[in-house]
């Protein structure tokens, strides 16, 4: 505390220091007596001064004492600063962090609380995911209808997507959803700041990681407890498992693969449908893995483009990355979320074997 305090204490000294050359100069000017007949002429020399005695006594031993206490503090200061300096700058860090954590927070708020409603879609940490009205065409008759649109559940997203997939995302926002560009450098109302205040926030309400290991696919973040390399905790991953017996259970016959690529969360945060089949996301699926946002995985076009099941698990596991190769001669823009982080080897490697018989 004493280090993260230096700035006052540094203030507080001046002001001490400043008052009193102030008071001591006045005290001075009260206190001097003006000798008679000084007003016609008074020579800078007819002062007596000190005699040796005095100087050689008492006053010298004061500037001694003075001059002794002034290098103790020197000898004793400069090692305490050397060593509270660290844990200054680490203070300085860990607050302006607390201070974006909180900016964002308030930016994540609802209109009525002043902020710019990303909980009226995306819910907060006691709701997570939610649904937004959307207007869309049926491209069939042409006819525009309302419908609501699961929003996606924030509290895992740094599972899926790097920071700076997740920036990208909130300054231009998602074509074809609910999900307005907010960044100034697409159009909307938020600074950089604003964004970057956000993404501290989004970071530090992420679930904490069920364990650690080294995997430079996953985001380093803000939050102690999220550690580079975890993994969805037991209990959420169980919550993915019981939607994948609920589906089996109302369609006899399906995959485990075909579960987890149509999982019906509330969230929807862990479908593939929910880019690869249209309709999906307001409740209105078309065919399974036709296409929407992710390009179509019918009709053998996923065997062509990844002729090794290896190669697609990879990908699958670890997402894509702006410009990075994948498969046959496929480029990334950063769009496809890593899974690695959210579902186990056992059910990625399901749902590429149900997605390479569609």
């Amino acid at each position: 505390m004493i280090a993260l305090n230096t700035s006052a204490v540094a203030w507080v000294l001046f002001a001490v220091i400043t008052i009193g050359w102030i008071s001591y100069f006045f005290l001075n000017q009260l206190s001097a007596r003006r000798e008679l007949g000084s007003e016609v002429e008074m020579a800078p020399n007819r002062k007596p001064y000190y005699d040796d005695e005095v100087l050689e006594g008492r006053r010298l031993e004061r500037m001694q004492v003075l001059g002794v206490l002034l290098l103790i503090t020197l000898v004793v200061g400069l090692p305490l600063y050397w060593a509270f300096e660290p844990s200054r700058q680490a203070g300085a860090v860990s607050g302006q962090q607390e201070r974006f954590r909180w900016w964002g927070e308030e930016l994540f708020k609802p209109t009525a609380e002043l902020g710019f409603n990303c909980s009226g879609c995306h819910g907060g940490m006691e709701a997570p995911g939610g649904q937004a009205p959307y207007a869309v065409t049926d491209p069939n008759t042409g006819e525009l209808k309302t419908v609501n649109w699961y929003a996606p559940a924030l509290n895992t997203v740094f599972y899926r997507y790097s920071k700076e997939e997740v920036r990208f995302i909130l300054n231009y926002g998602r074509s074809f959803s609910p999900m307005p560009a907010w960044g100034a450098l697409g159009g909307g109302p938020m600074t950089e700041q604003n964004i970057e205040t956000l993404l501290v926030y989004l970071e530090s309400i992420q679930l904490a990681p069920e364990s650690c290991a080294t995997d430079k696919n996953f985001t380093a973040t803000a939050d102690p407890s999220i550690c580079e390399g975890g993994v969805l905790p037991q209990a959420d991953r169980g919550s993915i498992q019981a939607s994948v017996d609920a589906y089996l259970a109302a369609n006899p016959g399906a995959s485990e693969g075909e579960a987890l690529f149509n999982l019906e969360l509330a969230s929807g945060a862990y479908s593939c449908a929910r880019c690869h089949t249209s309709g999906w996301s307001y409740g209105q699926p078309g065919v399974p893995g036709q296409g929407a946002f992710g390009w179509n995985l019918t009709g053998g076009a996923t065997n062509a483009h990844f002729p090794s099941e290896q190669d697609m698990i990879t990908f699958i596991k670890a997402g894509s990355s702006n410009g990075k190769k994948y498969g046959m001669q496929g480029q990334g823009t950063g769009r496809m979320p890593g899974f690695g982080h959210l579902l186990t080897d056992e059910q990625i490697k399901a749902i590429v074997e149900y997605v390479r018989s569609l």
